[in-house]
Parts: structure tokens; C-alpha cells; sequence
């Protein structure tokens, strides 16, 4: 019971942590891996009419939600022309209206869009009942009956269903009764919109649904149709053409239904046509736009608000924690012994510049010239403090030899050595020192080299990719970190390197 308040606050800073992380991965779109851009699409509709010289009203059906993309700005432009939105739910419409226009107009609506990770691809919307079964006219309801018998027998479900009638449908020859069904539409929305209409024949819930390829340098494109059909838990699109389920990569949903794309009221010949462009734009800028639309400052007040040199700063400095909790764990779990708590994280710290191989050998080499001259100097009996000083002038000195030579030797990585933390290499050397006389040279070396085995973890945890980019862009992490440090700071069983150093009583016991 003495360690429940120290669980209780642990996963209460765990909880919020992890909360945090993931509202922000999921709503506001930030992004768990280091990847640094996204693609992004521009789509802009061009609509176009001829006015009659009077009152004008235009309706243009935007995208609402569209299945698998994000939207992220949208401009409605056009010259003299008042303009509103209104919204039926599945669709969308921009409303345009004038007192007085004649000539041809033309009206643009521009949206950009990225691809989520976290919207369904499939609309979500509740299923709508079973359709009343179509009027069809004497001959063709029995053809309609007919195919919908043999399909019937060859399928097991709705999904099934649907896609083996659409294949029937468009193969050509295969039996006069879908021949005679063939000639029910003449343009792709027409033989989309009679798909639907047959599958209704069986009850079955289906819509039409028009979309946009996405292909960069796209111009004066239209919409393609697609239909849905409902199995009474979920939507599934389906080609016309094929009866492959799903929709294609890059398909951006822009309307549902058989609405008119653009209706004009004191107008003429309306037409719309689309042009697509495809760009790059950094992840954090897309996900500031989205928490701008979803109306969270939180972006606001997150480390990408800072100057980029402080930011440069805080990246570095973001991956200490990492190496605090890497040393807990070496040493109050795994047992390992290191000279002081964080000169191992310091010292990985210099590794990042010089590299993990390198920064070894640099770093042994400073310590053991050091430790050769830390035992002259002890001949002197010097006080603490002077001897302290002494070694520190002798660690500086060596690191300047040790990059001149280097320098000479066309070796660029010793100059890195400057990196190194003197101060923590001075006490080093000195900690070692007085280990090596009072314990021995095995448990000086035995300490160093667990100090330099630590510091070679915390290297590759600290320059891991995906470790640093998430305590960056999630720093509230640091609370899971603080969390598992308080657990392990109640920790008071045994050491893994303790079952080893005891294998001989373990193993008598067990006998």
C-alpha cells in the first residue's frame, strides 16, 4: 500500500501522455513517423454558364467529407457574384447569385485536399432502408427477374450479389436477357444510375456516386460515376464496369446522387470542367491548417510555434530524457555500474558528433592518457580542489593535442573531440582514479566500461530517427517517461546482473 500513491500519479502522467499523443496523431493529423511531407492536391472546378441578362442563380455541388481525404482550405471566387453554402448533409452546395448578368460567366471553386490516415474510405452514413422495387414495364421486369434468379444462386451475400450482377451486366452476349437489360443507359451516369436500378429489383440499397481522379497536370476532366451498395453495416463502392470493389487510389468523392453537378436559374448551358495539380507541403503545416479548421489552438503553443534556431535547440535537447531513462534502467534493472548518473548521457550527447566508433576511441584515449597523469599528479599531494583544477587543464590540453594530430594525420573526426564534456571527462578520470586504489584497476575498468557501454546505448537511442522526431513533435511523452521513472524509483528487487553474480546459490537452491 506504500507505493500506491506513487502508481496512482504514475499512470495518472502515463494516461495524459499517451492521451495527449494520440488526439494529437489523430485529430490534428501530426504525424508518428519522421516523414516530412505529404502530398497534396489542388482541385479546382471551373463552372461555366451563358446569363440571359437577368437575375442569375448558380448551384454548384461541392465536396462534403470525402471518404479517405482531409480537406483543407477552400476559395469560392468569382467576379461580382454574392456567394453562400448550403448543406443537405450527403452533399454540399456553393450558391452563387447576381442581380443582373448576361454573356457567358464563369464561377471557380478551388479546394485543396490531403490523403488521411484516420477518415474511413467508405462513406459512414446509416443505412437507408430497402428501395420499393422499380416500375419496370412488362418485357423488362421478367428479364430483370430472370437475372436476378440466376445471380441469386451463384452468390452468397449483398456484396457478392451486386458485384457477380454488375459483371453479368456488362458482358456482352452472354444471354439475351441481360442484352435486352443492356440497353438501359447510353452515357456512364445512365448505366450506373440502371445498375442501380436492377439491383433495386432485389431490395438491395444502392446510389450513384461521382468522383474525381487525382492525376497531376489534369485539365478540362469530368466527374466519373461509381456506385454504392449498402449489405446493411457499411457501404461498399463498386465499378460499374468491372464490379471490383473499392474505390481507386487517388479518388476524390465530389458528389453522391443524381443531383445536377451545376444548376443554373436564369442561365443557359451550363458546363463544369476540372483541372488537378499535385504538391508537396511539410506534415506539421497541413496538420496546423487542420487544427485551424477543427478550431484547436493546440499547434499554437507547440514547439513549431518557436524560432527554427530554437527549435534546432530543443531537438537536441528533447532527447536527454530518453537517455535519463536508459540509464534507470541499466542500473536499477540491468545492474550495470557507471561512473556518476549522467556523464553517460553526456557523453552521447558528444557521440551524435563524432560517432559512436569514433567517439569511443577518442573518448578511451582521453581517459587513459588522463588516468596515467591523474596517478603522476597524486605523487604531489595535492589538495582536492587544486588537483581537481590540475586535471582539467591536463584533459584540455590533451584534447588539443589529440585533434593538431589528428588534424595532421587528415583524421577530421578527431577535431570533433572538442564536443566532448571536459568537466565530466576531468571527474572521470579523478572517480576512476580513486576506484582503481581503493577497489582495484578490475572494478575502475569495470565501472569505465559500463560507463562507456551506457553511453554507447544512449547514443543509439538518442539519435534513433523515429525516437527523436516523437519526444519533438509529442513532447508530452516526457510524461511517460516521468511516469516509468517513478515506477522504477519504488523498484527495490533484484538486478538481472545480481541472478548472475548469485548463479551459484540459485543453482544450489534449485538442486
Amino acid at each position: 500500500m506504500r507505493n500506491l500513491p506513487v502508481w496512482i500519479i504514475a499512470a495518472l502522467l502515463i494516461a495524459a501522455g499517451l492521451s495527449l499523443t494520440a488526439y494529437k496523431a489523430r485529430s490534428l493529423g501530426l504525424p508518428l513517423k519522421p516523414s516530412t511531407e505529404a502530398a497534396v492536391w489542388t482541385v479546382e472546378a471551373r463552372a461555366a454558364f451563358r446569363a440571359r441578362g437577368g437575375p442569375v442563380k448558380a448551384t454548384l455541388l461541392v465536396p462534403n467529407k470525402p471518404p479517405g481525404f482531409e480537406q483543407l482550405d477552400e476559395h469560392f471566387i468569382s467576379n461580382g457574384f454574392g456567394v453562400s453554402q448550403e448543406d443537405s448533409g450527403l452533399n454540399r452546395a456553393a450558391l452563387w447569385a447576381i442581380r443582373r448578368a448576361n454573356g457567358t460567366q464563369a464561377l471557380y471553386y478551388r479546394v485543396t485536399v490531403y490523403e488521411s490516415e484516420t477518415r474511413s474510405a467508405t462513406h459512414t452514413d446509416p443505412f437507408p432502408g430497402y428501395p420499393q422495387v422499380p416500375a419496370y414495364g412488362e418485357s423488362t421486369q421478367a428479364a430483370v427477374n430472370a437475372l436476378l434468379e440466376e445471380v441469386r444462386s451463384e452468390s452468397a451475400d449483398i456484396a457478392t450479389f451486386a458485384r457477380a450482377l454488375i459483371e453479368r451486366m456488362n458482358r456482352e452476349g452472354s444471354n439475351p436477357s441481360v442484352d435486352s437489360l443492356r440497353s438501359g443507359g447510353n452515357s456512364p451516369g445512365a448505366w450506373a444510375q440502371w445498375l442501380v436500378d436492377v439491383l433495386a429489383g432485389a431490395r438491395i440499397p444502392a446510389r450513384v456516386i461521382w468522383g474525381l481522379p487525382l492525376v497531376d497536370g489534369t485539365r478540362d476532366a469530368s466527374l466519373v460515376p461509381f456506385i454504392e451498395v449498402h449489405n446493411e453495416q457499411r457501404w461498399i463502392p463498386m465499378s460499374p464496369q468491372t464490379g471490383k470493389i473499392g474505390l481507386p487510389e487517388d479518388f476524390l468523392v465530389w458528389r453522391v446522387g443524381n443531383d445536377p453537378l451545376l444548376a443554373v436559374d436564369g442561365g443557359a448551358q451550363p458546363d463544369v470542367r476540372f483541372s488537378v495539380a499535385r504538391s508537396q507541403r511539410e506534415i506539421v503545416s497541413i496538420a496546423r491548417d487542420r487544427a485551424r479548421n477543427h478550431g484547436s489552438i493546440l499547434l499554437d503553443y507547440s514547439l513549431f510555434a518557436l524560432p527554427v534556431q530554437t527549435q534546432n535547440v530543443y531537438k537536441v535537447l528533447l532527447t536527454v530524457p530518453l537517455g535519463a531513462f536508459l540509464v534507470v534502467l541499466l542500473r536499477n534493472v540491468v545492474g550495470v555500474k557507471t561512473f556518476g548518473t549522467f556523464m553517460p548521457i553526456l557523453i552521447a550527447l558528444a557521440f551524435r558528433e563524432t560517432k559512436l566508433l569514433w567517439g569511443i576511441i577518442l573518448f578511451s584515449l582521453i581517459v587513459a592518457l588522463g588516468l596515467g597523469l591523474r596517478f603522476a599528479l597524486e605523487r604531489l599531494k595535492l589538495l582536492l580542489v587544486p588537483r581537481l583544477a590540475s586535471v582539467l587543464i591536463i584533459v584540455i590540453f590533451l584534447m588539443l593535442l589529440v585533434s593538431l594530430i589528428s588534424h595532421q594525420l587528415g583524421m577530421d573526426r578527431g577535431l570533433s573531440i572538442a564536443l566532448f564534456p571536459m568537466v565530466i571527462l576531468a571527474m572521470t578520470i579523478e572517480r576512476m582514479s580513486l576506484v582503481w586504489e581503493e577497489h582495484g584497476a578490475g572494478e575502475a575498468i569495470l565501472q569505465g566500461g559500463g560507463s562507456l557501454l551506457v553511453a554507447a546505448a544512449g547514443f543509439l537511442v538518442m539519435s534513433n530517427p523515429t525516437l527523436t522526431h516523437l519526444v519533438f513533435v509529442f513532447p508530452e511523452l516526457l510524461l511517460v517517461l516521468l511516469g516509468g521513472c517513478l515506477i522504477l524509483g519504488r523498484y527495490t528487487g533484484y538486478r538481472l546482473s545480481e541472478f548472475w553474480r548469485f548463479r551459484a546459490v540459485i543453482a544450489g537452491k534449485s538442486g
